[in-house]
């Protein structure tokens, strides 16, 4: 019995030592950071859905604040008119402001969501081409691991590990 423990005790020393030189040697491992909104906001491709997108936003703006500004107008005539006017008038005007009011609200709220779903849709296009371009550089300089700085908070990391320039570079020659 005292054999078998000693042989299972000399089995788990041997053991730890194998793991404890395994994880000496992964100290020469190299980390890089990337920004992944740094690379999307500097990278030409980034820069293009960017000014797609203010487009789209800038024209659905102007539509909301045609739409804000006849409503508004509508509540003053009505507020304007509102003694002078008789209570049947003053409640047709006050159904249609409501109305108005509803419709340019659900406007709002599709417009909002369309907005969503657009950046949702660049970012999905946009996401997968800088990660084929991020592990490219990681199996190119043995990299072991890649963090993004922008998604996770480090409270720490070297400047010099940090790659979001290159990604940047390489995406916008990989996009050519």
């Amino acid at each position: 019995m005292k054999r078998k423990i000693f042989l299972l005790t000399g089995i788990f020393f041997i053991v730890s030592l194998w793991s404890i030189n395994s994880f000496a040697a992964e100290k020469t491992d190299k980390i890089g950071f990337i920004n992944l909104k740094e690379i999307m906001q500097k990278s030409n491709a980034g820069k293009k859905a960017a000014e797609d997108f203010k487009k789209i936003f800038d024209k659905d703006t102007r539509a909301i604040k045609t739409a804000e500004a006849e409503l508004k107008k509508m509540k003053d005539d009505l507020d304007k008119q509102g003694s002078t006017a008789t209570p049947g008038a003053r409640s047709e005007k006050e159904k249609a402001y409501k109305k108005k009011l509803r419709d340019f609200q659900l406007k709002v709220e599709d417009t909002n969501q369309a907005l969503k779903k657009r950046d949702q849709e660049l970012m999905q296009t946009l996401v997968p081409r800088i990660m084929k371009v991020v592990r490219s550089i990681a199996e190119k300089e043995k990299y072991t691991l890649i963090l993004d700085t922008a998604t996770m908070p480090v409270p720490y990391y070297a400047a010099q590990n940090d790659i979001s320039k290159k990604v940047i570079d390489e995406f916008n020659r990989a996009k050519k």
